[in-house]
């Protein structure tokens, strides 16, 4: 680097991590969250009765696969009529019940007509206790009130982006449908080995807003990519990058920590045989940093 050239924190940055992501350990969230995949045999909510069948088998896959505490499924209006609500953006699970439907049976050989029943299997998609408001949870050993303070520089920031933010339950993850940004409860964060509680908060709040900046309306990246695929690993690089650039301006962190090595690492693996992925990945996430950067901006000029 000449001495006349500016240093780049992103692209330092960028380097340090590639660089960690060889020795990073095992990735771990920073958030407790609640002990999911139950193997209960699942009950509707309505009749107490269990579900039987390849339903319980497929009740059993949802419920590992999105970590549901509960073995308690109903409809959305079944949870309605026991005073529960869906919340918004919430994705169901499919369950298959059989009616029985009287028909007329006519015999080809005398005529006769008799009344004869059928089974038709019916779709119906059902929703996890986890994913509704006002259904009491099996209690948890969490603290009573957020485990750290708050940093006023990262949460104005936050806040001038405009982007709608809930913090509710236990996952963190932007929603396309609704717009909206939904984070685990603040006394979750209880942080790993290697970050605290508030870095651990922060940090996964830039990586949602790094998410919910690449929609159409705003830098229109792609995605459209599925679990696994190469673009979802792509834009899961773009938002753990951004974040680590974003946690570093804001001088929530000065330090490229493990974690998001570690993080990084998963998606990498994906893309190992693009050796450009990393360098494209890191391109869009100073674009994306940049974006929401310049919306404090605007938000403070105006």
């Amino acid at each position: 680097m000449s001495r006349t050239s500016q240093f780049d924190v992103h692209q330092e940055i960028t380097n340090r991590i590639v660089d960690a992501i060889e020795t990073a350990g095992e990735f771990r969230l920073p958030w407790i969250k609640a002990k999911g995949g139950s193997f209960a045999r699942p009950v509707n909510i309505s009749s107490g009765n269990p579900y039987n069948g390849i339903n319980i088998v497929s009740l059993w896959v949802s419920a590992l696969a999105s970590e549901f505490p509960s073995n308690v499924w109903g409809t959305y209006r079944q949870w309605q009529q026991s005073g529960c609500q869906v919340r918004k953006g919430e994705k169901s699970s499919l369950v298959v019940f059989y009616k029985t439907v009287a028909y007329d049976e006519t015999d080809p050989d005398t005529g006769e007509t008799d009344q004869a029943e059928r089974m038709i299997a019916k779709a119906s998609w059902v929703f996890n206790a986890a994913q509704v408001e006002g259904y009491g949870l099996p209690s948890e050993d969490l603290p009573e009130g957020p485990t750290f303070d708050p940093i006023a520089r990262a949460e104005a920031f936050a806040t001038a982006t405009g982007a709608k933010i809930t913090e509710d339950g236990d996952r963190a993850c932007y929603v396309p449908a609704l717009d909206m940004i939904r984070m685990p409860e603040r006394r979750r964060f209880v942080g790993t080995d290697t970050t605290t509680p508030a870095e651990g908060f922060y940090s996964t709040l830039c990586h949602e807003l790094v998410h919910w900046s690449g929609v159409k309306a705003r830098l229109d990246r792609d995605l459209s990519g599925r679990f696994g695929s190469k673009h979802y690993a792509m834009e899961e690089l773009v938002a753990e990058l951004g974040a680590a650039f974003i946690c570093s301006d804001l001088g929530i962190t000065q330090e490229p920590r493990k974690d998001h090595a570690a993080y990084i690492a998963n998606w990498l693996t994906v893309l190992k045989n693009d050796r450009k992925a990393i360098f494209t990945a890191a391109s869009q996430a100073s674009k994306a940093a940049n974006y929401l950067a310049s919306l404090e901006a605007m938000e403070a000029a105006a």
